[in-house]
């Protein structure tokens, strides 16, 4: 998400699980794998933003794992996640 104050959330590779203690591995194309994680996670903040959850409290990250796979991680305030489980037990 970037413009409008989503790209406080992050554009760049910090996201990246264990950035101080991944080996790189050559010929791993973290970038695809990061990018597709970024995606994901821009849709599930708007949606998160849509049911009215600030992303303050609450937000989706996108990172990869030693392999490059796309990885996407909630984090936030307990207080956020709360809010979270509430909007999902009231639409099982």
């Amino acid at each position: 998400m970037t413009g409008a104050g989503g790209d406080w959330i992050g554009d760049g590779l910090d996201g990246i699980d264990g950035m101080d203690a991944l080996l790189w591995t050559p010929g791993v194309d973290y970038i695809a794998g990061w990018r597709e994680a970024r995606e994901a996670a821009d849709r599930l903040n708007r949606a998160l933003l849509g049911a009215g959850l600030e992303l303050s409290t609450m937000r989706a990250v996108a990172s990869t794992d030693e392999r490059g796979r796309g990885v996407v991680r909630l984090t936030g305030w307990p207080g956020g996640a709360h809010r979270l489980a509430e909007l999902l037990e009231s639409t099982a």
